[in-house]
Order: structure tokens, then sequence, then C-alpha cells
């Protein structure tokens, strides 16, 4: 497997240009130097002036630490130590994909929506991720992406539906977002914004009703989404997800024929404007697949299913 992975990836060499991860480590420094600083008093420059300095600013240091500073170390604990319930979990993926779909709706063919929330409740059993309620849906847009959002809410767009040529393919796409869903990818990059700390908090006082902070903290649905996940991120969920899909009974080759299609598509295309800033590119992909698969399922003799594949009228 790893040999016809390097080939297509070879192949597709010209197409090379990953798009930029967003880089973690260095956002979760900034946001704790922040934290820590934002309510210290600002050194002020050598004076030029005999004037006295205000009275806040002399008795600033020898203040006691204010109740500000003392909840930004709460959220600071919760971002670096904390985890989110279940529950909140569920809260939060459904904010998000209520507020995706208030801007791109569910395309209107219940056969096609059933079909997919199938296969994909399917290969999500074999991610042994227990106490999730799996839902699935393809939007109505013809950009080519696909999504999801903790808790268990997965998309896929018409777009990306339409380039699918058989149930394999489907569900090593649907087998990648499982993946981030199941190893908590998204809660990763909402943990380590210090502002999330502020749902922590919520839950830990038992509010009722706080979603309502929950919108105010990850905002819009696309947005959040379209910010994206680490390059590495990405490369765990490619490497995951064609193992589920694997577990499942199809062809592991599913995905990587779909990341082979996607990099054969013109760069200027602007159905994936949105897929080269979330995701590292196709042909990187699927370099990285190669070196991590080495061979290991080479033997895996999966189903492609083309003939029960469910075709968009």
């Amino acid at each position: 497997m790893k040999i016809k992975l390097m080939v297509m990836a070879m192949s597709l060499v010209a197409f090379s240009g990953a798009a930029a991860g967003l880089d973690l480590g260095k956002l979760l420094e900034e946001r704790i130097n922040k934290e820590l600083n934002k309510d210290k008093p600002t050194q002020q420059a050598p004076a030029q002036t005999s004037s006295p300095a205000p009275a806040s600013t002399q008795n600033a240091a020898a203040s006691p630490p204010s109740e500000k500073q003392k909840v930004d170390a709460r959220q600071l604990g919760f971002a670096l130590f904390g985890d989110y319930s279940p529950e909140e979990e569920t809260r939060i993926g459904r904010q998000i994909s209520g507020n995706l779909l208030g801007a791109v709706p569910l395309v209107r063919d219940d056969k096609l929506q059933n079909y997919v929330n199938l296969v994909g409740n399917w290969v999500a059993q074999q991610s042994g991720r227990k106490g999730v309620t799996w839902r699935f849906g393809v939007l109505d847009t013809e950009d080519i992406n696909a999504f999801a959002s903790p808790g268990g809410y997965i998309f896929v767009t018409k777009g990306l539906y339409r380039r699918l040529n058989n149930e394999a393919e489907l569900a090593g796409v649907l087998g990648h977002e499982i993946a981030h869903v199941s190893q908590k990818h998204h809660l990763k990059v909402l943990k380590q914004s210090s502002l999330i700390g502020a749902l922590g908090q919520a839950a830990s006082s038992k509010a009722k009703d706080s979603d309502q902070v929950v919108q105010n903290l990850i905002g819009n649905g696309a947005e959040i989404m379209a910010r994206g996940l680490d390059k590495n991120a990405e490369f765990e969920a490619d490497r995951i997800g064609i193992v589920y899909a694997a577990r499942a009974g199809y062809t592991p080759w599913g995905l990587p024929e779909v990341l082979q299609d996607l990099a054969g598509l013109p760069a200027k295309d602007n159905r994936t404007s949105l897929l080269y800033k979330t995701h590292p590119h196709p042909a990187d992909r699927l370099v990285a697949l190669g070196e991590a698969v080495d061979g290991r399922l080479d033997t895996v003799r999966g189903k492609e299913l083309a003939n029960r594949f469910y075709r968009i009228k």
C-alpha cells in the first residue's frame, strides 16, 4: 500500500504546496502570556518630567491579586488540564452545527440523508467511541469539503459527494471526520483558547442556561470550522480514518482515491478554496499516509460497493 500511495503522491507533485496549519503550541504560548500579563501595570519608560506617577500606578505592585486575575488563573488551568463532559461536548457540537446549518441547509433528499447516516453510523461503530450519538448530513453547497464538530456531528458537502464513485470512498471520507471526533481534535483547539475556560466555570457552577455562553465562545459555526486544525491532526485523522473504513469491511483505498481526485483539481478552483485553507494539500496527505501505513494494509481485501452507492439525482 505504501508503494501505491507514494506513486499516487509522486504523480501529483506538480500540485503540491500544503496549506499552513494552525501552530497550536505557538497559539497556546501567546494566549498564556497574554493572560498572565493582561492585568499587570504597563512598565513606563524612564520619566522625562518630574510629574509624579498616578496613585493607582504607585499602588499597583502592592495591591493583592484582583478577582479578575483569579478568574483568569482558573480559565488557564482549565485550558491546560481540564476536560469536557460528554454533555458539554454535545452542546458545543450542537451549537456549532446549528450555526453551520443556519448558513448552509441540508440537501432536500431524505433517501440521500438516510443513506449517508447508515454508512456513517456503521463506520463510527468501528471507532470504539462510546456515548456519542452520531449524526451525518449532506450540505446543499457545491463547495468541496467535509466538516466535523464535537459530539458526533459530521457533514459532507454536495460538491464533494458528487465526486465520489462508490461507498468505500464515502466511508473513507466519513472515517476521516469520525476520527476528528474520536480523537477530540476540535475540543483540543477550543481548550487551548483561554476564553473557553468560561465554559468550565459555567459547568462547575451548574448553570442551566449557558448555551449563550457557548455561542459567545465559539462564535459562528462556519468560522470555527474554517479555522482548520493542525496539519498533524489532519494526518492522524487520515491514518485512523482508513483503519475505521477497513474495519467496517471497505477497502482502505477509498480515502486515498478521493485525495488523488482532489489533488487533480485546478489550484484556483473556487470550490476548494476553503478546503485548502483547512487541510494540507492532498498530495502531502498521500505521502504522509504512505509513510505511516508502510504496507501494513496490503493484505486487506475490502469492498467498494459501487452498485450500492446512492447517486444524487
